[in-house]
């Protein structure tokens, strides 16, 4: 389940990418490198989450926990509505707009389903309270989100780009448009 929270975690991250508002780190190494940095720790946490000894299980709970982290920031931080079962469903995060949110609520659940699962049944020798990390890392989370999507906006207003291209169209404004609310 590590592996499925990396990859899951990965795509939550890629998918940003691909719909124009960037991804984490992207305001502060640029793009190239930041998806460099998430190609490579999601494929660094892969293999070793395959052939990983007792000994790294504090680690990988320090992953999950993470991982989880994030994924509550994100339902608790942005707009949202909650479903017919109670559960908080996004109606815009990070720029993605309500258009793209039917796809990006899922891409957050199966993230935030195997994390809470790797927490759960792996890491049987990590210290049993490690993924309580989780709790204080969600404001901390909520802010750097934020702190970020203000970072990258401002970048695609002065340098609007393919990979910020989402929000250089909520901060410009053709002649005969009105801007996005």
């Amino acid at each position: 389940m590590t592996r499925a929270t990396a990859a899951a975690t990965a795509g939550h991250v890629f998918f940003e990418l691909a719909a124009g508002v960037g991804m984490p780190l992207a305001s502060l190494l640029g793009p190239f490198t930041a998806a460099a940095a998430w190609a490579v720790g999601t494929g660094t946490a892969w293999r070793a989450a395959g052939s990983r000894p007792a000994r790294d299980d504090p680690a990988f709970a320090v992953l999950n926990s993470v991982s989880l982290a994030a994924v509550i920031a994100h339902l608790a931080g942005w707009p949202s509505r909650r479903t017919r079962l109670g559960i908080p469903w996004l109606t815009d995060c990070e720029g993605l707009g309500p258009r793209l949110m039917p796809y990006y609520n899922p891409i957050l659940y199966v993230s935030g389903a195997a994390a809470v699962t790797a927490v759960l049944l792996e890491n049987d020798s990590a210290p049993r309270r490690l993924p309580l990390l989780t709790l204080p890392l969600v404001p901390l989370l909520v802010a750097a989100q934020r702190a970020e999507h203000r970072r990258l906006k401002a970048i695609a207003e002065t340098r609007p780009a393919w990979w910020n291209r989402r929000l250089a169209a909520r901060t410009h404004v053709g002649p005969g448009s009105a801007p996005e609310r």
